[in-house]
């Protein structure tokens, strides 16, 4: 029996898309992303090239193995992880865009779901633990929306410096980016402001933070561009790797 749409449903929410997002990276209509995932309908095999190639898997691979399952150093996740490891020396930087922060919500602490978010690596950043965050709205304006914010790991609430930006995520607010303001007397609440006078302050509890990232580099959107996608990243860090390099060579 073939496992192919069940896989074709578990690859597609991996990378955090849409039936339509990945019915367009197919060149098909979005009801055959539904068909082919209720198993309503085959998978045509031009399709099926196209997503193994994608995500790297022989036909049989996505055809008759559960792809979801890491059963062997062959696996689809199995090899995900070497790719990973392979670079685990460099300050690797995984990136949360906004389709994946429903996801981090619930993922952040499973290695799992970082692992198989994508990656980059700034050379101006080392010797601490980095994740960059897609953020949307104008509530930190100048900050505009759609800029990619590199954060650096910030493990507790009393390591937070009064009045520097991060990103915040929390159980009632999900992902965002504010300044903290921390509360003299009490420790049980911070206040997260924004840049732009429009938005009012607000408090949180401390208890609901579950992770804090120090805002090292903001990365700014193109305002012709609709939304960041995995190739204008690569290009922009590229030239970023480029400009540092250049920078390396006049100092020596």
């Amino acid at each position: 029996m073939s496992r192919a749409g069940q896989n074709l449903k578990y690859l597609r929410k991996l990378r955090g898309w849409t039936q339509e997002e990945f019915a367009n990276k197919l060149n098909i209509k979005r009801s055959l992303i539904g068909a082919y995932e209720e198993e309503r309908a085959d998978p045509r095999l031009d399709v099926l090239e196209i997503v193994a190639d994608m995500f790297k898997l022989s036909l049989d691979e996505l055809l008759l193995k559960d792809v979801s399952i890491p059963a062997g150093s062959n696996s689809y996740l199995a090899r995900r992880r070497q790719q990973k490891m392979a670079t685990a020396d460099r300050n690797v930087i995984h990136f949360v865009p906004i389709k994946a922060a429903a996801g981090y919500m619930t993922g952040y602490a499973d290695s799992e779901f970082i692992d198989e978010l994508n990656t980059f690596t700034l050379p101006m950043l080392t010797g601490g633990h980095y994740r960059a965050f897609e953020i949307i709205g104008d509530s930190m304006l100048p900050t505009p929306s759609g800029s990619i914010i590199v954060g650096e790991k910030v493990d507790s609430l009393d390591d937070v410096k009064n009045n520097n930006a991060y990103i915040v995520v929390s159980r009632n607010e999900g992902i965002v980016y504010k300044r903290i303001v921390k509360n003299n007397r009490s420790k049980q609440k911070v206040s997260l402001v924004s840049d732009n006078p429009t938005y009012q302050p607000y408090q949180v509890n401390a208890e609901d933070i579950v992770e804090l990232w120090q805002a090292q580099v903001v990365i700014g959107k193109v305002a012709t561009q609709q939304r960041w996608d995995v190739n204008s990243l690569a290009n922009l860090v590229n030239n970023l790797q480029d400009q540092v390099s250049t920078l390396k060579k006049k100092m020596n």
